[in-house]
């Protein structure tokens, strides 16, 4: 079975160290050799895991090598596509893909287990938010300690936020255009095929199954947005 590997790491200081890539390289590359998977291809995002998959600029790259070489999708671990069941779920719709550390799993199993994984990040969440009221209640009777602690995190939350929104905007913009490359191909089809307007090539995108980056039907407009981000002109 031909393979398309696909690796993500949270951070620029990951990916630019390695950390983490080269583990889940050598978790895929072990799972190839036992099941006698040949890899054709590999991608890798610096994305959040709170980040659709399938809004990530390398995973549609990898989901669209996937589909034009008959090949499957395989991870190192299921949380290198996402903690999140719905887009874990929305991911079994789209591609079929395989786990390196549970190769023998199917769609429900996966759905399994997505879902522990997202009560367990759900648990941590709570309990994170109990400790914060504790300390807030402790600064607020006086305590300097953490009062200090809180003002470090504040200052923390502060730089994270200001540096997310950047990243944040480079991933959607990233994630755009990648999808907008998938589907040049149709676009000029369209073209070639003698259709000019743009609801003639929606007609025509839909016609042919291809789907908006929202998994939806094409209307005119997301026509309209798609040609000019790739400089195809319709009437």
């Amino acid at each position: 079975m031909e393979v398309v590997a696909y690796l993500r790491v949270s951070t620029e200081r990951q990916g630019a160290s390695g950390l983490g890539i080269e583990a889940q390289r050598d978790y895929i590359a072990q799972a190839a050799a036992s099941r006698g998977w040949h890899i054709v291809a590999e991608f890798i995002d610096t994305a959040s895991g709170t980040i659709a998959p399938t809004e990530r600029p390398e995973c549609i790259k990898a989901m669209a090598a996937a589909k034009a070489q008959g090949a499957v999708l395989v991870v190192a671990k299921l949380d290198r596509l996402s903690r999140d069941v719905e887009h874990i779920a929305a991911l079994v719709k789209r591609a079929p893909f395989k786990v390196a550390t549970m190769p023998d799993a199917d769609a429900f199993q996966l759905h399994i287990y997505a879902a522990l994984a997202q009560q367990e990040r759900e648990f941590i969440a709570g309990r994170t938010r109990d400790a914060l009221a504790s300390l807030k209640t402790r600064a607020n009777n006086g305590d300097e300690l953490a009062r200090a602690k809180i003002a470090r995190r504040d200052a923390g939350r502060a730089k994270a936020h200001e540096a997310g929104n950047g990243a944040a905007v480079a991933v959607a913009v990233a994630s755009a255009d990648a999808y907008a490359l998938s589907v040049a191909n149709h676009l000029k089809a369209a073209r070639f095929d003698g259709i000019t307007s743009l609801a003639g090539c929606a007609d025509y995108l839909n016609q042919h199954g291809v789907r908006t980056r929202r998994g939806v039907a094409f209307a005119p407009m997301t026509v309209k947005r798609l040609a000019s981000r790739l400089g195809i002109s319709f009437c």
